[in-house]
């Protein structure tokens, strides 16, 4: 069980100098997972892709994080302060033993508030020391093609693209292409 928190002045948050404070911690609070699921719901609301066409159930977020967060071969970290979840990410292993040295980080999410301010690329550095204090040789990740600044953020801290389905994202009637990067710590 991996769960990282990183605490932040978030009002004041601009670059990586303001980290205050991070720890190995074991559970999620109940804030943190209604948080959670709070930011995901309204992501996904507003048209956010992160795997869901509707937005989740609470039920759900709260067994998918207790999920990653209990998996061995999986790293959370959550952001926030004062108790409260300002964004979230986290990163699994492949389950096949050909690519058991790889992990694919499967969820960014951020706050509105906080977006453009410097927590998905915390959130992301985090999730990138941790892969590699974990020997992870190649983290990927893919994303909707339109997030462009996603895209920017990842192509900022070393991902590669390496690859493009074009017209696979399926929401309702509009579909988008589906890119794939990867970022290669070892090996």
């Amino acid at each position: 069980m991996r769960l990282r928190r990183v605490r932040s002045e978030l009002s004041e948050l601009s670059d990586l100098s303001d980290l205050s404070d991070l720890s190995e911690l074991s559970d999620l609070s109940e804030r943190e997972i209604a948080d959670a699921a709070a930011l995901l719901g309204g992501l996904v609301a507003g048209g956010a892709a992160l795997g869901w066409v509707d937005p989740p159930a609470p039920d759900e977020v709260r067994r998918l994080l207790t999920a990653v967060a209990a998996d061995r071969d999986a790293v959370l970290v959550v952001a926030g302060e004062d108790g409260g979840l300002a964004g979230l990410g986290y990163w699994r292993r492949y389950d096949r033993p050909t690519h058991r040295p790889h992990a694919d980080v499967e969820k960014l999410a951020v706050d509105p508030r906080f977006q453009g301010r410097g927590l998905g690329r915390l959130i992301m550095t985090e999730l990138i020391a941790a892969a590699r204090e974990a020997g992870v040789e190649v983290l990927t990740l893919d994303q909707r093609a339109d997030n462009t600044r996603a895209a920017a953020l990842y192509e900022s801290l070393g991902f590669r693209q390496y690859g493009r389905l074009e017209r696979f994202v399926a929401v309702g009637d509009q579909r988008f292409d589906k890119l794939f990067y990867a970022l290669r710590l070892a090996g």
